[in-house]
């Protein structure tokens, strides 16, 4: 593979499909007040096919020092955005190799078709925010959607600090001055989801966890979401802990924008299956974002969306539900990304049914009126790296699933969601995929169906809802 490799043309320049990556270990060091960050990352990889290079992700950082296998490569060389590493010898497919990369410099965020994305420095702190071109802007990775792996991520800062990133917090050790904060992701990610939050935060835990919360509310013997009466109700399936890390002058404002966030997943639990990961994190900036932005594990907000208006309150139940959908179930390749967003942009919906607002179907009704209006010129299922986040996908994929549900019927539908979960757990999907399965669970062919909606121009009409999708579930 050469410098110029290109896994996705949705992001050029970026990802090795030659080769994936086992596990990710970042052991970093950062100085908040000059900006400078200086680290190792150890990847275990294992090549796909026959290689002699290995092409990785990583801008505006300069390399130091490279090793595989314990000892120096034939070469590496850097140019903008990659780090070349040439083997000694040629490696064959199946084997493994560990890379070992020393580097550091200024990060900061890194261009793209899209805008800017990575690493950002906030005047009091970092946000780190990737998708979909941005982790290369403070770690070497494959930098492409389909590549998932586990993370461990060590970050010292300066003790005043407080460090969020992905998984588990498995220590923090503090040393005159600084303080070491390491993290444990073991269920794999993409590269893009990687993240690190620092600022002088406080942090508290919104809701407590209970035994057999990760993952012990499963779908009953028909595939079918249980009903509030049933035996895996959330009271004896375990609660998954819920934390908020915030600025301490945010707290009231923090308690009251996400006082349903556990009743929103135990919605999302029932409609979608069990949350695929151990917790969930709300971080809240001191600086405004334009858009609030997730991360496994984690969603990232700004103060302006602490209110408990709509318009904050589905943002805060979109976020959430990309841990189902983007994060354990992710997209392998840009132009599905309805797969993300359609997904989330419903779960809006779901979460306003269930909690008493507006149904799904009156939801639907609405925006369909909406892109009838608009212009007619964007295919979902392959939008275009100018229009990969246009609000059209979120809408119209949202209206897809409208579709599917008025088509099949509520059971059926719900079957295929927690099926669609279920199956592809931790893992990576195309629009194909989700076609197959839909069209294998409600046993008839909606090749026809799913062709009108991601593959052409005009705006479908929508079949008639045929009842709501959470009554049975919430009572």
């Amino acid at each position: 593979m050469t410098a110029e490799t290109t896994a996705d043309p949705y992001v050029p320049g970026h990802g090795d499909p030659s080769y994936d990556v086992l596990s990710y270990d970042l052991a970093l060091d950062y100085s908040v007040e000059t900006n400078k960050l200086s680290g190792t990352a150890t990847l275990r990889v294992v090549a796909r096919e026959a290689l002699d290079r290995l092409t990785l992700d990583l801008y505006a950082l300069r390399v130091s020092k490279v090793t595989v296998d314990g000892a120096q490569p034939g070469r590496y060389s850097q140019r903008p955005g990659r780090l070349v590493v040439k083997t000694r010898r040629e490696v064959q497919p199946g084997q493994e190799l560990v890379v070992v990369v020393t580097y550091a410099g200024t990060p900061r965020p890194m261009p793209g078709p899209d805008g800017e994305a990575g690493w950002e420095e906030l005047a009091d702190g970092v946000i780190v925010a990737s998708q979909p071109h941005g982790a290369p802007s403070w770690y070497p990775c494959n930098d492409r959607p389909s590549d998932k792996a586990p993370y461990r991520i060590s970050l010292t800062v300066p003790s005043e600090y407080h460090v969020v990133a992905n998984g588990t917090l498995t220590s923090s050790r503090r040393r005159a001055s600084t303080t070491t904060w390491v993290y444990e992701q073991p269920e794999p990610m993409a590269a893009y989801l990687a993240t690190v939050q620092i600022g002088r935060y406080v942090r508290r835990t919104l809701r407590e966890g209970t035994t057999g919360a990760a993952g012990a509310a499963g779908t009953d013997s028909t595939g079918r979401a249980p009903g509030a009466d049933s035996s895996d109700a959330a009271a004896t399936r375990g609660a998954v802990p819920i934390h908020a890390v915030f600025p301490p002058t945010a707290t009231s404002a923090v308690e009251r924008a996400f006082a349903r966030q556990g009743e929103m997943l135990d919605v999302f639990v029932h409609a979608f299956g069990p949350y695929p990961f151990a917790a969930y994190t709300v971080v809240v900036t001191e600086d405004t974002l334009e858009i609030p932005l997730e991360a496994q594990g984690l969603s990232v907000f700004s103060q302006g969306f602490l209110s408990t208006g709509w318009e904050s309150q589905r943002l805060i139940a979109h976020e959430l539900s990309h841990q189902w959908f983007g994060n354990s179930v992710t997209a392998a390749r840009w132009q599905d990304i309805w797969l993300h967003e359609g997904f989330a942009c419903y779960a809006e919906w779901v979460w306003s049914e269930a909690s008493g607002g507006r149904s799904a179907a009156d939801h639907a009704a609405e925006q369909h009126a909406r892109l009838a209006e608009l212009p007619q010129d964007l295919v979902l299922g392959d939008p275009g790296t100018d229009d990969m986040f246009d609000d059209r996908v979120y809408k119209r994929g949202a209206l897809t699933l409208q579709a599917l549900r008025g088509t099949v019927g509520d059971d059926v539908f719900w079957q295929i969601l927690r099926t669609w979960v279920a199956e592809h757990r931790h893992g990576s999907v195309t629009s194909a995929d989700f076609v197959a399965l839909a069209s294998q669970v409600a046993g008839t062919d909606l090749l026809e169906l799913f062709t009108a909606w991601l593959t052409g121009l005009e705006l479908p009409d929508l079949p008639h809802a045929r009842r709501s999708l959470l009554r049975r579930i919430t009572g």
